[in-house]
């Protein structure tokens, strides 16, 4: 389906979804990742059908009615979604020992 505001944007269908959640476990949990500048994980309420202000019928992903959050989004997931850069940790060099020397 076409995004009326961007006729190059096209939209993800409920198919699309199905496609994509079939290769997943079906008793894995699901949680919503939102906002790029601030990664975090929602848990999900449920899933509501409606009609759009053109009148198309859409479905939206509905957060939890606690609107439970879980926290900041998993560096990795961040990364795989492109939100956020891929980060190294410094390079780790091996440090000679600290003790008083016992060799002759």
């Amino acid at each position: 389906m076409e995004n009326p505001l961007d006729p190059h944007s096209r939209e993800m269908t409920v198919g699309d979804l199905l496609d994509l959640l079939s290769a997943c476990d079906r008793t894995t949990p699901v949680r919503l990742a939102i906002n790029p500048f601030f990664p975090m994980a929602h848990r999900l309420g449920g899933v509501q059908a409606a009609v759009d202000e053109h009148g198309r019928p859409t479905v939206y992903i509905v957060e939890s009615e606690e609107a439970e959050q879980f926290g900041p989004l998993p560096p990795a997931v961040a990364v795989a979604l492109t939100w956020q850069p891929p980060t190294e940790g410094p390079s780790r060099r091996r440090r000679g020992a600290t003790g008083p020397h016992t060799g002759q």
